[in-house]
């Protein structure tokens, strides 16, 4: 019995320390739980309701307002118009049928379209965008359940097709797509707002809590040299020769000879900036007619393809993008090679007879009969084929192409707009003594418009070639100034002396030359006519160019005007110089008004 008891005592002891672990242990349980309860409730509160919302809240983003284009006479060019965008809660919907009569009225939507949407149970269901304010604060004011209206923004462009081809133009979600609009994307976008609103477990926004907005924040606005009134004027001279002469297309550049800034850029047809995804009436006539298939869904696809085409067509700025045989006006950068490498002087005689033999090649001058005895003054001024040819192969071609590549003209400017061409030229090791001369006056090679008109600003403005472009600072809301842009110059292309020959040369050219019908009475103005003959040779198309500027003696402007293809009189002293000097006749005086240096 003793060992029994014992035995007994032994084991209800143990159970006793067994119990007493138990409970030591589970307070201790207890105590790190409250602990960790205490920590999580107190040191990370804030992280766990972060984390909480996130679960049971839903963003919708809100549109930032896109920073403006402003030209230099501080006109606004591209703007922005508040929108709506009108969607339902199925949740919170109270009175379906009056939502779905109401909606099919203000937004001019089928019912059944509006019913699918308004009955369909989601989160949110979008009904329609880009609604104009005063149709979404109409709808507003009704006051329904379930029903949203959201303001964002939408790009305009008040002048309609005014420089399209240089503001370029937003996609619907709002970022740029051609133009400076893509070119300073990153000035021009802004910061995307939220609006955060609380949802339950299926994701459906609960009626009566309320919402979180986080405001957007607005792009800088973007100041440009293109001067509205100018590039108006443009426009319109333009758009006469383009009717007129029933041409392929007319470009005209307006730029700054000493610093490069660009004050009007027009390549018409132009497009409305405002609907820019509809062609214009050119390009409708060229969609193509495409042959049924089998599949709807192939027969889709191949006119989007087309008509897709024809409106990368449409947007193609040629000032920048095409490239073409420049002719005459090229003769300019012959004769500063010439002059800068002493091949020639302005006093140095020649004679034409209407052609020149080169190899065994027979080039002949445009007056057949020759312009006989001249010197080179009078050859500049004549635009003498077998002249410039001379003068040409005097230079030779490796010396040639050192000047082609010095004066720039084997590099894109830089412009700052997207898509720029580079120029196309023979291989050094490729160019003969034929080659040579067909260059020497403008042909069997492409450069750009703006490439020749800003290496001739850098031949005439004292050898300073300097960078084209438009865009001169960006700026805050708050008018704070973000940056001023600044652009490469390269110094010292020809010399002083060059420079001065030049311009009394081209000056001569415009007062008694081939240039006359570029003359503007009270100003002086130099220049130089381009005919050339576009590929195929004989085929018929031409394109006329008159590159002038003024004032002669001391250059500020420079214009240049091209006609692709015009019908009948295709020369340009006859149909291009005038379209300069009309614009010179009005721009000259209000330049002078402004204050303009």
């Amino acid at each position: 019995m003793a060992v029994k008891n014992s035995t007994g005592r032994r084991n209800m002891t143990i159970q006793k320390r067994k119990t007493f672990v138990f409970c030591v242990l589970s307070v201790t349980a207890l105590l790190l739980l409250g602990v960790r309860v205490g920590y999580l409730m107190i040191m990370r509160s804030e992280h766990y309701t972060e984390r909480a919302l996130d679960l049971h809240e839903r963003e919708r983003d809100i549109k930032a307002a896109r920073g403006r284009i402003i030209d230099s006479t501080g006109t606004v060019l591209a703007d922005n118009k508040t929108v709506c965008t009108i969607s339902v809660i199925y949740s919170q919907i109270k009175e379906p049928e009056k939502v779905i009569e109401m909606l099919c009225r203000e937004l001019d939507l089928s019912e059944e379209y509006v019913r699918k949407h308004v009955e369909k149970y989601s989160a949110r269901e979008r009904i329609k965008s880009n609604v104009d304010k005063e149709t979404g604060d109409r709808i507003r004011n009704y006051d329904l359940a379930g029903v949203k209206v959201d303001e964002d923004y939408k790009r305009y462009y008040p002048y309609g097709e005014l420089a399209s081809k240089v503001l370029g133009f937003t996609g619907g979600d709002n970022q740029g797509i051609i133009g400076l609009e893509v070119a300073y994307e990153e000035y021009l976008t802004g910061k995307k707002g939220q609006i955060l609103t609380l949802t339950d477990a299926k994701g459906i926004e609960l009626d009566g809590m309320g919402e979180r907005r986080k405001e957007p924040e607005a792009g800088k606005d973007l100041y440009i040299s293109l001067d509205v009134n100018i590039q108006k004027y443009a426009t319109q001279l333009a758009k006469q020769a383009y009717e007129t002469k029933q041409a392929a297309g007319v470009s005209i550049i307006v730029m700054d000879v000493n610093n490069g800034e660009i004050l009007a850029m027009t390549d018409v047809p132009e497009f409305d900036l405002n609907e820019p995804f509809t062609l214009i009436e050119e390009y409708q006539v060229q969609q193509q007619t495409v042959p049924e298939q089998n599949a709807e869904d192939a027969q889709t696809e191949v006119k989007q393809e087309s008509k897709q085409d024809l409106l990368n067509k449409m947007w193609r700025n040629g000032c920048i993008n095409d490239t073409y045989e420049p002719g005459s006006t090229f003769k300019i950068i012959t004769a500063a090679a010439g002059l800068e490498s002493g091949s020639v002087t302005l006093n140095d005689n020649f004679s034409c007879p209407g052609f020149i033999i080169v190899d065994d090649r027979k080039i002949r001058c445009h007056k057949v009969a020759g312009h006989g005895a001249e010197d080179f003054t009078h050859a500049v001024m004549n635009s003498c084929n077998p002249v410039f040819i001379t003068v040409g192969l005097r230079i030779g071609v490796e010396k040639y192409y050192e000047y082609f590549t010095k004066f720039g003209l084997k590099n894109k400017t830089g412009i700052d707009l997207p898509g720029e061409a580079g120029t196309i030229m023979h291989q050094p090791d490729k160019i003969g003594e034929v080659e040579l001369a067909t260059i020497s006056f403008g042909q069997s090679f492409q450069i750009t418009p703006i490439r020749l008109m800003t290496t001739v600003a850098g031949l005439i403005n004292g050898g300073k070639l300097v960078t084209p472009h438009f865009a001169v600072k960006a700026v805050n809301a708050d008018n704070t100034v973000v940056d001023e842009f600044s652009y490469p110059v390269s110094e010292g292309i020809v010399s002083s002396d060059t420079t001065e020959k030049l311009k009394y040369v081209l000056e001569q050219v415009v007062e008694n030359g081939g240039g006359r019908n570029g003359y503007v009475e009270g100003f002086r103005v130099g220049g130089k006519t381009a005919t050339s003959q576009t590929l195929p040779r004989g085929s018929g198309r031409y394109i006329a160019s008159f590159l002038g500027f003024a004032p002669a003696d001391n250059p500020k402007i420079m214009a240049l005007a091209i006609i692709d293809t015009p019908q009948g009189t295709y020369y340009g002293g006859q149909i291009a110089a005038p379209i300069v000097r009309q614009l010179f006749e009005n721009i000259l005086p209000y330049l002078e008004e402004i204050g303009y240096n």
